[in-house]
């Protein structure tokens, strides 16, 4: 033994291969074992992907993928007119999935699902971070996946995936590639016209109950995906992302089936197969939002030959009433609330001593409408703090009424 290696020994340091513990063995149950995807190149190291191809008839329950309708009224309501002159093969669907549900600076987003319409199909590309390191790699493959002019589609996006990517590329040094894109949030619209009849506006409430889709037993609920990826972090057993891979590419599923049953239901109201009244009133509110008046009104007169629980028809009438009113139909107006009025609404007697009194001239029925609201108003089942917001000035009309008669 020489004498530098007795100095060695006596440190600690191991002299030669014997004794030394066996290399650790390739992990069989890596990410590439468990997933058919692929590693790609990229300035910043490789990346692992992976795509799913789905044929541009595959339903999604009894939704479609395709995107047959404009979205021109969409745009409007979103008040992004870019998306007007947006086709299938721009947009890109976008789920991300990550290591906190709260987001923050802190939050790695390790699975980003993209989804585009090609010639024929829709291909679901899920970029996946292996390890933390692998980040600046993994952005920076998303980046040069997207076209600069595609218009983005998400779920929540708007309040979450993008601002959790834009911390992440600021983080690394790297310009996002979100910024200044047409962007459509699908959660604020879905909450539009379904928050009156869903419980949940939730994606995965939405594929079951507006698209008739019920995923598969390999779901994953959201809320258990960031334990996921830790354990799979510590043990290096991709197994359990399986799930969490399907769910990703479901979502970004979902989404497209939902833009397709929105942009039809809005682009032919009247015709398209509608079951539920209370959706058809949520139809005619969007429209009436974005100053479509006549298609508006064709829509509130279609609801109301729906069933639809009580309160939601005194609703649509009043609604229904003072739409026309403002679009110069006051005689549909007058209908209206006279119909109102046999659902003891205090607003359309009202609306009605108005009309008699300013338009008509006829005090005497203006009185008779104003004696029958105060008879409302004064019941004993009236609710209190609406008796307070209508009393006065409903006796302050009569008084008036009553002088204007008496000077005749």
């Amino acid at each position: 033994m020489t004498e530098l290696s007795a100095r060695l020994q006596a440190l600690g340091v191991q002299i030669g291969a014997h004794n030394l513990p066996p290399p650790k063995p390739r992990r069989a149950h890596s990410i590439e074992n468990v997933v058919a995807g692929k590693f790609i190149a990229t300035p910043r190291g490789d990346a692992f992907i992976v795509e799913t191809t789905y044929p541009r008839d595959y339903r999604h329950g009894h939704g479609t993928l395709a995107l047959n309708g404009s979205l021109e009224t969409i745009a409007a309501w979103a008040r992004e007119p870019r998306l007007a002159q947006s086709d299938t093969s721009n947009l890109i669907f976008l789920d991300i999935e990550t290591t906190g549900l709260a987001g923050g600076t802190g939050t790695y987003a390790f699975l980003i699902g993209i989804g585009r319409f090609r010639a024929d199909d829709f291909c679901v590309t899920q970029f996946f971070m292996r390890d933390p390191l692998e980040e600046p790699a993994h952005l920076t493959a998303l980046a040069q996946h997207l076209d600069a002019r595609a218009a983005l589609v998400t779920f929540n996006g708007k309040s979450f995936d993008v601002p959790i990517l834009n911390a992440r590329y600021i983080t690394n040094g790297e310009v996002s590639p979100f910024p200044e894109r047409p962007h459509l949030d699908l959660l604020p619209l879905a909450r539009r016209l379904w928050r009156e009849r869903l419980e949940s506006r939730a994606l995965g409430a939405l594929e079951q109950h507006i698209l008739g889709m019920t995923r598969a037993e390999g779901e994953v609920p959201g809320w258990l995906i960031p334990q996921i990826y830790f354990d799979y972090l510590q043990t290096g057993d991709a197994r359990p992302l399986r799930g969490v891979f399907y769910h990703n590419a479901m979502d970004v599923v979902a989404m497209a089936a939902l833009l397709n049953h929105i942009a039809a239901l809005l682009n032919d109201p009247f015709t398209f197969a509608i079951a539920h009244g209370l959706d058809v009133i949520a139809i005619a509110r969007l429209f009436e939002d974005i100053g479509e008046w006549d298609t508006a009104a064709r829509v509130y007169a279609r609801a109301l030959e729906l069933d639809m629980p009580e309160a939601a028809f005194r609703e649509t009438l009043r609604r229904y009433a003072y739409l026309q009113r403002r679009r110069g139909d006051l005689a549909s107006a007058v209908e209206l609330w006279r119909a109102a009025t046999a659902t003891r609404q205090v607003y359309a007697f009202v609306e009605l001593a108005k009309y008699y009194e300013h338009r008509a001239r006829d005090y005497a029925q203006a009185l008779a409408q104003t004696n029958a609201a105060l008879a409302l108003v004064t019941a004993a089942d009236f609710p209190r703090d609406a008796r307070v917001r209508w009393l006065g000035a409903l006796e302050h009309r009569r008084a008036r009424l009553e002088k204007k008669l008496a000077r005749r």
